[in-house]
């Protein structure tokens, strides 16, 4: 018993232990960010053209959201559909479909540069004909998918089986049964794996350097190139002339980027309420 006793404490202590050095290292990093780029803030990084001498991001935020936008509208509809074929449809014991989630949990764990170098190939050289936006989009969109197939399944798993088995009593149809019993009470989980994806693309710089390119501009059509935040501040901080300007870019993205999960999480509220109130 005293043994049961000691070990529990020393667990709880190695996960306080844990805890606090990640609370310390999170809060170092965000210190600095902040510490480095508040200095270097100015109007003129948020003019409507970037030159030299402003080193405008407001086209970089422009592209990003752009980016966000598109991705998550082409793989948030497939990986939701993907992920209802996979659970509710497909046969668990089929070899293919056994195949097909190995090779998503492969895929989520793949570099993001590889995903860079396979856009390139893909879309750069042979569907687009160059560096755009678009072609950075649709990278995006295969680098995420995994994540978003993975989250939606989950959050469909967890659903109690007495929801699915009372719809089927009242003589509702399997597609009904998914669409208003199954896919409402999924919604928080399938909304969290969104989240994780919108942090995901805000942040990722090397797929879209050799997919989307590095021009600061806003791209104006489907086949213009541009930057990112994330890309804005590697090419700021890699040219080394406005060095101190990428921490004012790193605390921007940082600014947005927890704009953005406070806003997921005040809709992740309401939609949890909407559905304990019904």
């Amino acid at each position: 018993m005293k043994n049961r006793k000691l070990e529990a404490k020393f667990l709880k202590f190695i996960v306080y232990f844990a805890m606090l050095i990640c609370a310390i290292s999170l809060f170092s990093i965000v210190a600095y960010i902040v510490y480095k780029g508040i200095g270097s803030l100015s109007f003129d990084m948020f003019a409507l053209k970037y030159n030299s001498e402003n080193v405008s991001l407001m086209p970089a935020i422009i592209n990003t959201l752009t980016v966000v936008i598109f991705t998550l509208l082409i793989s948030v509809i497939i990986g939701v559909s993907a992920a209802i074929y996979l659970n509710e449809y497909a046969d668990k014991n089929n070899k293919l479909v056994k195949f097909i989630r190995i090779a998503i949990q492969t895929l989520q764990s793949t570099p993001s540069i590889v995903y860079g170098l396979f856009g390139t190939l893909l879309f750069v050289n042979i569907v687009f004909k160059g560096y755009s936006i678009t072609s950075g989009i649709f990278t995006l969109s295969i680098m995420i998918l995994p994540l978003i197939i993975i989250s939606t399944e989950e959050a469909l798993k967890i659903v109690p089986s007495s929801l699915k088995e009372g719809s089927y009593g009242l003589g509702a149809g399997k597609l009904r049964t998914i669409y208003k019993i199954i896919l409402p009470s999924a919604l928080p989980g399938i909304f969290s794996g969104i989240t994780l994806s919108i942090g995901r693309i805000f942040g990722e710089s090397a797929a879209l350097i050799y997919t989307a390119g590095t021009v600061a501009q806003i791209s104006s059509s489907y086949d213009t190139a541009g930057r990112t935040l994330a890309v804005h501040m590697f090419a700021l901080w890699s040219e080394g002339i406005n060095a101190q300007k990428s921490y004012a870019t790193a605390l921007v993205l940082l600014a947005v980027v927890v704009l953005i999960n406070l806003l997921s999480l005040f809709i992740d509220k309401k939609i949890s309420a909407k559905l304990l109130g019904e």
